[in-house]
């Protein structure tokens, strides 16, 4: 008997509501029931999978229809899940890798007194991702891609006595909300142009909708991918939310929510197929994307902060393969999957640096760190030489396939993105190499009351086995089309245009990745690295300003938004409110002077009287006699 999908969900749901509820009296054991749950939900994903793999293709899909969610006139919403090989993909993923969080998390947040509440907020996270992406339509995936928000703002915020972490939280908030409209405006044109919010329905009636509505949903759509994924011009919350615990920013921030945006996509396949201005724009935005957090990442001192921008860029290279249509689908879910890996075991390997240092993040103040921290040395290194794409680990089988399937666009327009993909890859090699060499290698320069030491067993196994995932998982997915073949009854048939032989392409993005290298280790392996930031060129600058993105979204957006606030305010004081105490003010003068008319005297009354009647029965007079 295959067991009920809604498990994947309410497992977590149900993890997250006792250490919410129980309060201080589940403080002793409150992370192995977090941890617990998280775990029963992977086993739960586990034996759905084996499950799928035992049925012909066309019979994976596994559909639950729970209760009437929004029986409202013509909407008719049903509360149900949809299993297939796409979300599956994700499933083991959230599942998999953020179990593994879990338990890092055991050793990471030992001696915080808020420890159980922060694996409610894990749970809670964890039970709204998997919804969002097992949900059968889109209003149910709204309700996912909502509680991902909520749980992203209390975890981002989670040490919120810190100042910085209190405005971050709420920075990420404000910018997710922003791409929350698109995808509300997304659901209001669907049901308005097809009466519906179901997947399967949007995507059958997609053949007959005109072009210009596909491409109004399309682009609502990606600009709720923008502001999940942190993509341009929605991502300048992505740097401000490592002030989290370091677990949050392997979980939330590598693996899972920043990914969604790329699920968004690539699930809404059928509608960017038919509007290729859409389409377009995805791919510029992730093109931009993938270049402009390369760009940042090269000046960060921050070792969160480098990485963070390191996930910028590489969501934006799934990005740029999801616009490519079904030649880049594959390419784009394969590169999520390995980033998961790699990305976490070097944000918990970042982690576990930090627990090292006391807590200090200044990449200028670490080095030679290699023999102090073996296990995190070797596993980061081997993250490291993933994320650079060095055959035969992880992201050399998922880098190179997107920068195949950019080339293969054909004309200019793979000559741009070829060209861009592959910058990409040389500014990889280089700001990551940065990150190596001022963390392992070089000169220790420590604070002398340092004295860094090895993490304990519960962090660095969850670290062996991402570093693991990190060098086995891409040659598992691609070698023989594995996830080619695995998605292509939700994805189509994936067809990649060859404009050159595989191994130039290889080797010329090799080229380019040891180019990258040798200019990282000319300028911070050969020579010292000093403690001071030095003055650097005017794009140095810039890249460590985040390349001016809050500057824009001040100049650009909120100084026009709070002009036009004020405009609002003072059209609604002057000409709204000043309209009707206007009114009210000359109601009041009528009735002033209608008033001196009532005199409180009988016989003027009388007289009143008369005189009235006096004028009605001449008037009749008049009128008869004419």
């Amino acid at each position: 008997m295959t067991l009920p999908v809604w498990l994947l969900v309410a497992l977590p749901l149900v993890g997250a509501a006792v250490l919410l509820l129980t309060g201080r009296r589940s403080d002793r054991w409150g992370h192995l029931l977090g941890t617990t749950a998280s775990l029963a939900s992977f086993a739960c994903a586990a034996i759905l999978f084996t499950g799928m793999l035992g049925r012909a293709d066309e019979d994976r899909a596994v559909h639950e229809s729970l209760f009437s969610w929004v029986p409202v006139g013509a909407l008719r919403v049903d509360f149900g899940l949809h299993l297939d090989q796409l979300s599956m993909c994700f499933v083991l993923l959230i599942t998999g890798v953020g179990s593994l969080i879990h338990i890092y998390s055991i050793g990471y947040m030992a001696h915080d007194p808020g420890r159980r509440r922060f694996f409610a907020y894990l749970n809670l996270f964890l039970s709204a991702m998997l919804l969002l992406v097992l949900a059968d339509n889109y209003l149910g995936l709204y309700m996912g891609w909502e509680g991902v928000g909520l749980a992203s703002y209390l975890l981002i915020g989670f040490w919120s006595h810190k100042p910085s972490a209190a405005t971050a939280a709420k920075k990420a908030f404000v910018v997710n909300r922003v791409g929350d409209i698109g995808l509300a405006v997304a659901l209001m044109l669907m049901f308005a142009t097809v009466g519906s919010v179901s997947f399967a329905a949007i995507f059958d009636a997609a053949p007959g909708l005109a072009e210009g509505t596909l491409t109004a949903i399309g682009l609502m759509l990606l600009l709720a991918a923008c502001g999940k994924s942190a993509q341009v011009p929605l991502q300048s919350w992505l740097g401000d939310a490592m002030e989290g615990p370091t677990p949050v920013s392997a979980l939330i921030h590598a693996a899972t929510m920043v990914t969604a945006g790329v699920y968004l996509i690539v699930r809404s396949g059928p509608v960017f197929d038919l509007a290729p201005h859409a389409q377009t724009a995805v791919v510029v935005v992730g093109a931009v994307t993938l270049l402009f957090g390369a760009v940042i990442g090269c000046a960060k001192d921050d070792i969160k902060k480098a990485l963070a921008a390191s996930t910028m860029s590489q969501i934006g290279y799934m990005v740029l393969a999801a616009g490519l249509g079904p030649a880049g689908y594959a390419f784009a879910i394969m590169h999520l999957l390995t980033h998961g890996f790699f990305k976490a075991g070097l944000f918990l390997g970042a982690g576990s640096v930090m627990h090292a240092m006391d807590d200090e993040v200044n990449m200028r103040r670490y080095g030679g760190l290699r023999t102090a921290l073996p296990i995190t040395f070797a596993t980061f290194g081997l993250g490291y030489l993933a994320i650079i794409g060095i055959p035969p680990l992880a992201g050399f089988f998922s880098k190179d396939g997107i920068i195949e399937a950019a080339l293969g666009a054909g004309g200019a327009k793979g000559v741009i993105l070829g060209g861009a993909t592959i910058l990409g890859a040389g500014i990889t090699a280089f700001y990551m190499t940065r990150v190596m060499l001022m963390t392992f290698f070089g000169e220790k320069r420590w604070a002398e009351h340092a004295k860094p030491h090895e993490s304990p067993a519960v962090m660095t196994w969850p670290m062996i086995l991402l570093a693991i995932g990190s060098v086995t998982a891409g040659g598992a997915l691609a070698i023989g089309g594995t996830l080619e073949h695995w998605l292509e009854p939700v994805v189509g048939v994936h067809e990649i245009h060859h404009v050159l032989p595989v191994w130039v392409v290889t080797v010329i993005v090799l080229s380019v990745v040891a180019i990258g290298i040798g200019v990282a280790y000319r300028m911070y392996g050969s020579r010292p690295v000093t403690e001071e930031v030095p003055a650097g060129s005017t794009l140095t600058v810039a890249a460590r300003r985040d390349l001016y993105g809050d500057a824009f979204n001040e100049k650009v957006l909120m100084q026009p938004g709070v002009q036009f606030t004020r405009g609002l305010v003072e059209l609604d004081d002057e000409a709204v409110d000043g309209a009707a105490s206007g009114l009210a003010a000359g109601v009041s003068r009528i009735s002033e002077g209608l008033r001196h008319l009532q005199t409180g005297f009988a016989r003027s009354y009388a007289l009143s009287m008369l005189a009235g009647a006096a004028v009605v029965v001449a008037t009749i007079l008049a009128v008869n006699l004419w």
